[in-house]
């Protein structure tokens, strides 16, 4: 056999044996899968893929080489963050080849951002896409009620955080009634948890929901920055208050609920109004009122005590009696008013009746004249042309009617005047 790894001598030793490509592809497969075993290999994310199958492929370069590489769909889906490009990473895995195209690539089964840990970049990242969708916006955000009747606390029910929320708010407020949704506040399933419990108390008909427990590590407190976390605080109808770890730890969920409360200890006070503050306030409230009722009612002494020394009360009936006079004088002058009314009225009248009385008609006939019609239409007759002979007529004189019938109609004389013979 020859010295060279690649070359295998033929069974008479006559010269090398000639391999197939997919021998070669294989051999070198093996010999490279080998040789280097798992492998740690820090590069920049470039021209990233991800297709339906769920599966990532991507280049690691630096400046002077590349290297391709592929994330299956079972270790996407175990990353924190999302890969993207540009993005400066580490990657752990196992160098091979892929025989079909004979591409020289890298499996990586573990990723993790350089500079910055995967924690925060998925922080980050899913802060950025929520905020973009409005979740965070303050016109969806609701006011907490002032006194509330039932409180739900979705938390751990033996972690720290909520024997303090309950001791709180027992203290503050004893009639509140309190129940614990127990979940998971941390480790595998925690996220799925915490937003089944949320769901659960937005249905039950409870005033007020707090989410929370006490402090830890960011790894701790991860379950409460996780999307399922996030969507169903956003959906709740429920005012909900985020209550994670201490005031220096910020999660999506504080983000996204209606009021962050730096404590669960500063929740329980979010909520349950103190007694004793609210007695006082009460008693201030009470000595106010009392104060200015009494105010009150001195004012009204004292108009009443006026009221009494005045004139009207002491001879109540003088006004009426007043007023009576005024209104006796009113009508004696209107009487007087109508009665010259109505004597100048008669006068006017006499007077119309005596130029009507001249411009009669029956005074003109009482003097002699009379007026003739015809008697089956009364139209005055005017002229003698108006009548023909056989026509009757009506003669209305001062005194009395004549009826009659023409027997000739003449034509007016010379000097104007005519009549008509009359039967």
């Amino acid at each position: 056999m020859s010295g060279n790894p690649w070359q295998e001598a033929a069974p008479s030793d006559s010269g090398p044996r000639v391999l197939t490509v997919s021998e070669l592809q294989r051999k070198v497969r093996l010999s490279l899968e080998g040789d280097f075993g798992r492998v740690w290999v820090e590069g920049e994310i470039s021209g990233l893929s991800a297709p339906a199958s769920g599966h990532c492929y991507f280049t690691l370069k630096d400046s002077r080489a590349q290297l391709r590489a592929v994330l299956w769909r079972s270790t996407v889906r175990r990353l924190k963050f999302e890969v993207e490009e540009g993005m400066a990473v580490r990657a752990r895995g196992n160098l091979t080849i892929y025989e079909p195209r004979g591409s020289y690539q890298m499996i990586v089964d573990g990723l993790e951002p350089v500079g910055t840990g995967p924690l925060q970049i998925a922080f980050e990242q899913l802060r950025l896409r929520l905020e973009q969708e409005g979740l965070f916006d303050a016109a969806h955000k609701r006011e907490l009620p002032r006194f509330p009747r039932r409180v739900a606390l979705i938390t751990s029910p033996s972690g720290a955080a909520v024997h303090d929320l309950i001791e709180v708010m027992q203290r503050r407020w004893p009639g509140l009634e309190l129940v614990v949704v127990p979940v998971k506040v941390q480790g595998e399933g925690a996220a799925t948890e915490i937003a089944d419990g949320i769901r659960l108390a937005d249905g039950a008909g409870f005033d007020v929901l707090i989410i929370g427990r006490g402090g830890g590590s960011l790894e701790d407190l991860w379950a409460f920055n996780e999307e399922p976390v996030a969507r169903a605080l956003f959906a709740a109808r429920t005012p909900a208050i985020s209550a994670v770890g201490h005031e220096v730890d910020v999660t999506i969920a504080d983000l996204v609920a209606d009021v962050r409360a730096p404590t669960p200890s500063a929740a329980a006070e979010m909520v349950a109004p103190d007694r004793r503050e609210l007695g006082a306030l009460l008693e201030q409230r009470r000595l106010r009122l009392v104060r200015a009722l009494r105010g009150v009612f001195e004012d009204a002494r004292q108009r009443l005590a006026r009221l009494e020394a005045s004139h009207v009360f002491r001879r109540p009936l003088e006004r009426v009696r007043r007023e009576e006079q005024r209104l006796d004088e009113t009508g004696a002058r209107m009487q007087r008013a109508l009665r010259e009314r109505l004597y100048s009225h008669g006068r006017d009248v006499a007077e119309l009746s005596g130029r009507l009385e001249a411009l009669s008609p029956l005074r003109v006939l009482a003097r002699g004249y009379s007026v003739t019609l015809t008697a089956d239409t009364d139209r005055v007759v005017r002229r003698a042309a108006d009548l023909r002979a056989g026509d009757r007529i009506r003669t209305v004189l001062g005194e009395g009617e004549i009826l009659g019938r023409v027997e000739e109609v003449r034509p007016p004389p010379p000097e104007g005047s005519g009549g008509a013979m009359v039967k």
